[in-house]
């Protein structure tokens, strides 16, 4: 059976991890999960190392401080591809995505090579947002759309199953965006690529515990990065 990664970047989730773990490895013995926390105060990591000592499904990063989730799903990505795993999973520690869903992604994947978990197909499938933060995502998914011509919904969403083989054909050394940039700027240079794009329609519910890590810093990259990345694919950059 193809086998599953699922990639977590962690920073203070020590509230979630232990229930989220069990739940995630719980749907397939197929499916492991590798944390990459960075360095998390409240101890997340301990947890982790912890369960792993038990389990050898569950994987650890451990780095020496915050430095952004794309950084962490590149290690995570790079991990993947040197233990051969066929199929890699990007989910929140927080329970906004649910684990319920991965049998269903793994199910698609099989028929494509990106399944990106969509808020935004078959309407808004938000739970939970202020409305002010609701328009702010869905006005910058249609932003993206119309700047860089991808025909992706949610391109912003981290709920997403990559093929091994799109993340070996992208060059994970000059990834350096982080949050909403990050998530953008993976499933263009898929898309640009010519690999198979699937949109799956989840319901998105706002963290129940922790901490948002969302900041202004988040949004204003990724309003940049998209026209960063349609001038690189203009001069044969990507």
């Amino acid at each position: 059976m193809p086998k599953t990664l699922v990639v977590t970047p962690t920073y203070d989730e020590a509230e979630n991890i232990e229930k989220f773990i069990g739940q995630v490895l719980g749907e397939s013995p197929d499916i492991e999960i590798l944390v990459v926390d960075d360095n998390s105060p409240d101890g997340t990591g301990n947890i982790v190392e912890k369960m792993q000592s038990q389990n050898p499904r569950i994987h650890l990063i451990r780095r020496a401080g915050k430095m952004g989730l794309g950084t962490a799903y590149v290690a995570g990505f790079k991990y993947a591809i040197e233990n051969k795993f066929d199929f890699v999973c990007e989910m929140d520690a927080d329970f906004s995505h649910s684990p319920d869903e991965l049998p269903n992604f793994i199910e698609k994947i099989k028929s494509c090579d990106l399944v990106i978990g969509s808020r935004y197909t078959n309407g808004v499938r938000v739970i939970n947002w202020p409305i002010r933060r609701l328009i702010l995502s869905y006005g910058a998914n249609v932003y993206t759309r119309v700047i860089t011509g991808m025909p992706v919904k949610d391109a912003t969403g981290g709920f997403k199953c990559f093929r091994r083989q799109v993340l070996e054909a992208i060059d994970l050394d000059k990834i350096h965006s982080n949050g909403y940039a990050f998530q953008i700027e993976m499933n263009y240079k898929a898309w640009n690529k010519g690999f198979k794009l699937l949109e799956h329609p989840i319901i998105f519910m706002d963290r129940q515990s922790g901490v948002s890590k969302m900041s202004k810093k988040i949004v204003y990259e990724a309003v940049f990065m998209v026209w960063k990345l349609k001038f690189q694919q203009i001069f044969g950059k990507l």
